[in-house]
């Protein structure tokens, strides 16, 4: 396998373990907790979403041949709440998540160095998918903090819970040494 195409595989793995942290997050709460905001300057979980998914939609549509901010795109309005259920908090996310990971199987790895546009200034795929692959898990690191501190009972850790780094680490260790992803275990005990 070419460093490119494993450069794919791992991306499209990175992108999918950070959508699972999400929707553990997501499957914590009470429903009507995807509306909290603490204050006027603070976004819900559901507006997050909202503009995560907003930003999906607009840079991966037709990615490789128009440019990553849509002219369709009204990314002010990401930021006002105007979903009304957790179904249609998922079924944005959902679009949002399908639209990234459709674009990113459909590429080859011939493609990863041609020259794409978001507002105009040109990114290499590669650093394309790099700067949502920053940007992404910056947004679902606020969903899984915001969850845990709008959780009302105990919270089901999304990654070693505390005081068993031990354990984690002793169980890693007890196994032979391969060379994989992370995520191909992290999904699994997610899952």
């Amino acid at each position: 396998m070419s460093a490119d195409q494993s450069y794919l595989e791992s991306v499209i793995k990175q992108f999918l373990y950070y959508k699972m942290l999400g929707e553990k997050a997501i499957d914590q709460l009470e429903p009507d907790q995807l509306f909290v905001a603490v204050n006027e300057d603070t976004n819900s979980i559901a507006t997050i979403i909202k503009h995560i998914s907003g930003n999906m939609l607009s840079r991966w549509t037709d990615f490789l041949t128009t440019d990553g901010e849509k002219e369709w795109r009204n990314r002010d309005a990401e930021f006002e709440n105007d979903l009304q259920s957790k179904a249609e908090v998922l079924e944005l996310w959902n679009k949002g998540w399908n639209c990234l990971e459709n674009a990113l199987k459909s590429l080859n790895q011939d493609q990863l160095s041609e020259i794409i546009y978001i507002r105009n200034e040109g990114h290499t795929v590669i650093e394309a998918i790099n700067r949502q692959l920053a940007h992404y898990p910056y947004h679902v690191g606020q969903i899984v903090f915001y969850a845990k501190q709008l959780k009302n009972s105990e919270w089901n850790s999304l990654s070693i819970p505390k005081n068993k780094s031990g354990n984690y680490n002793a169980e890693k260790f007890a196994k032979e040494k391969e060379i994989k992803n992370f995520t191909d275990d992290e999904l699994k005990r997610l899952k």
